[in-house]
């Protein structure tokens, strides 16, 4: 049997980058994947490409989150899996930054993980199973230059899921964070080559991680062979948190 064997399972920012190695790697094991994205052209064609759900769905939007997971229940009468991968950049020192980048980035990336588990979590109550995995970064854990917002969510993430693991351990729920480090995604392969042999020195193992290496973590908790693992932060990042 494959490790997520129908298991239902959302995947926010699902079109590419993590998501869409994420929604690649849950179909090759078995899961029904539900992708969740803004982006209708990439979202519908890899849902065509996997046999997976395409929704657009805004995930700061709190009624559209309702009214999608409600769907997906109706469809497959349970959710097991949350992945909240959706997640934006607004980057500028603080001086340069704007009331409006701050807002944009801390309604996505925090504010939208809090009402994507909130909602999500009453289906996986109901089943007494679930598993949600929260999208943190290694900028979290240390900070970075020109990042306040992004990084006031990600480090808010793992306190966050701190607390759902609490709240939820005893209804048969895990709540997990991964902090990939520097990964190799089309908005990083466009970055000036210097930009990413600086990237790379930082590595201890001297090189970016493929996001195929972020899905893998995400099976893996999301699976029964994780059943032990809740609150934590698994920082996937080459060493560079060593």
């Amino acid at each position: 049997m494959k490790r997520l064997e129908n298991k239902v399972a959302i995947i926010t920012g699902g079109a590419a980058g993590i998501g869409a190695a994420t929604a690649r790697k849950f179909k090759e094991e078995g899961a029904n994947v539900i992708i969740w994205d803004l982006d209708e052209i990439r979202g519908n064609s890899l849902a065509k490409e996997l046999g997976a759900t395409f929704a657009k769905v805004n995930t700061a939007n709190y009624e559209e989150i309702e009214q999608e997971a409600k769907a997906v229940n109706d469809k497959f009468g349970r959710i097991d899996i949350l992945i909240n991968n959706a997640g934006i950049t607004r980057d500028s020192t603080i001086k340069k930054m704007t009331v409006q980048q701050w807002q944009q980035v801390i309604d996505i990336n925090l504010s939208g993980v809090f009402y994507c588990s909130k909602i999500i979590s009453e289906y996986m109550v109901a089943t007494g199973w679930g598993r949600i995995i929260n999208a943190s970064s290694v900028v979290g854990l240390y900070g970075n230059f020109g990042q306040a917002n992004y990084v006031a969510t990600k480090s808010a993430i793992i306190g966050m899921t701190k607390t759902f693991a609490r709240e939820f351990g005893r209804k048969g729920i895990t709540v997990n964070a991964v902090a990939p480090g520097f990964i190799s995604t089309e908005m990083v392969a466009a970055m000036p080559e210097e930009v990413l042999a600086g990237m790379k020195s930082k590595v201890p193992i001297g090189r970016l991680g493929d996001p195929k290496e972020i899905a893998n973590v995400y099976a893996f908790l999301s699976s029964e062979e994780a059943s032990y693992i809740n609150g934590h932060t698994i920082s996937v990042d080459g060493g560079m948190t060593v």
